[in-house]
């Protein structure tokens, strides 16, 4: 039986997309079999997922047939195995059998030794339930807010108020105690994929929740949030993914709120956003990065 490390962590500072990429690993793994351990900070809905597909949560050596690291803090490593390092740009990069960069905007990195390389969307490990929504998309006409653990109250503040303001139903995906008139406030959640494949729009930071969105094939504002997610920020918008509000920290409630009224007006932009979006992801990147450890 082939054994896996998953090594990655989550908490305010660094959300937990790491982790998500991670239990799409550790779903197609358990599928075939594998025996699979993950090592991290994890909690709430991610926690019980790893629990309900029956991995193993523990601290422990990094040593196993294949031991895949998704962390932007460890630096370069030793460990008794096949390692496999995920990696977004610069960011998380190291030394490693197989690396895997699954940004939209992939691009050659430095030659360090590492022996496989695999770049672009076609590589992004996605939850079965993604890939489940993209099959079963049912639009509505709410708006679906989505930025992540680390998004800032004041910008999420005031997106809340600018989709509230467009008079379409508005939800928003956060664990921070805010409280908009016109806008229902749910934590974070496992079945995410679902709510938002019922979205007529989603707004959404650009790091693991937009390949998320372009599988399913959404129609998707985004807001530039943090460094790593830059490049995939203008990539989305230069493909025709998505279209762009801006950086989170000078966003205007009166622009985002025209933005929004606007694409929530035209169905043809819309579904020409979310047409553009679901070609650059089918969510069998898991099985690709697992058969390249193998092959």
């Amino acid at each position: 039986m082939t054994s896996l490390l998953l090594r990655a962590d989550s908490g305010p500072s660094i959300g937990v997309g790491h982790v998500v990429r991670c239990l799409a690993f550790a779903e197609e793994a358990v599928a075939r079999g594998w025996q699979v351990r993950f090592d991290g900070a994890v909690s709430g809905w991610a926690r019980a997922a790893f629990d309900e597909l029956g991995v193993e949560v523990a601290p422990g050596p990094l040593a196993a047939d294949v031991v895949l690291v998704d962390h932007y803090s460890l630096g370069a490593l030793n460990v008794d195995g096949l390692l496999v390092s995920i990696e977004d740009g610069p960011f998380g990069r190291r030394r490693a059998d197989v690396v895997v960069d699954c940004g939209l905007a992939a691009v050659e990195r430095p030659d360090d030794g590492s022996g496989r390389v695999l770049l672009g969307p076609r590589y992004a490990p996605l939850r079965k339930s993604v890939v489940r929504a993209r099959e079963s998309r049912t639009p509505s006409n709410e708006i679906v807010v989505v930025l992540g653990g680390t998004a800032p109250t004041r910008p999420l503040t005031t997106i809340m108020r600018a989709a509230a303001s467009t008079g379409a139903p508005v939800r928003a995906i956060t664990s921070a105690d805010i409280s908009v008139p016109g806008v229902e406030v749910e934590p974070p959640r496992t079945d995410l994929p679902s709510v938002l494949a019922g979205a007529g729009l989603v707004v959404s930071a650009a790091g693991v929740t937009l390949l998320e969105l372009c599988c399913i094939g959404v129609p998707t504002a985004l807001v530039l949030l943090a460094d790593n997610q830059a490049m995939g920020y203008r990539a989305a918008i230069e493909h025709g993914a998505a279209v762009g509000l801006g950086a989170a920290d000078a966003l205007d409630q009166a622009a985002v709120a025209a933005v929004l009224a606007g694409l929530l007006a035209d169905d043809r932009r819309r579904a020409d956003l979310a047409a553009s979006a679901a070609t650059l992801v089918d969510g069998r990147g898991a099985a690709r990065v697992l058969d390249a450890t193998t092959g």
